[in-house]
């Protein structure tokens, strides 16, 4: 990435070799996005619905994690699974499905907590309430 790019929390560019690659930075951090070969990529890295349910599966776990130790529960290990998909005719369409895995000795009322507190996850309240995108169009001088 170059000087020239704005500064974003996010910044995707095109890469090459592949017709959708993408480089993506997040801060220090950059890796490959891409789609899948079968969708017109070249499958070199996760796809935007794939970082989409990376975000909610991160900020379940993470948000779990907090309220659990808040509480003083003994969760041990948390994973969280999230797969998304399209139904044509619901509404929304888009449907994330997600999975917690949880570890521990905890009982059935604690199980049922952690559920209800993944749904308050940041990244779940956005994807439920929607969001305002606003763009702008940025003048690359030579």
């Amino acid at each position: 990435m170059t000087d020239q790019a704005p500064r974003a929390a996010a910044l995707a560019r095109d890469s090459g070799p592949a017709p959708l690659s993408v480089e993506v930075a997040i801060g220090a951090l950059t890796f490959a996005g891409d789609e899948p070969v079968e969708a017109g990529g070249g499958g070199m890295g996760p796809g935007p619905y794939d970082l989409l349910c990376a975000a909610l599966a991160e900020c379940s776990a993470m948000t779990v994690r907090l309220y659990a130790a808040r509480k003083a529960w003994p969760l041990e290990h948390i994973s969280v699974a999230v797969d998304h998909a399209r139904e044509p005719g619901a509404t929304p369409p888009d449907i994330f499905h997600r999975r917690l895995m949880l570890e521990g000795p905890l009982d059935g009322a604690q199980r049922e907590r952690l559920a209800q507190i993944a749904q308050g996850c940041p990244v779940h309240r956005t994807l439920s309430a929607g969001a305002r995108i606003a763009t702008e169009t940025l003048d690359q001088t030579s």
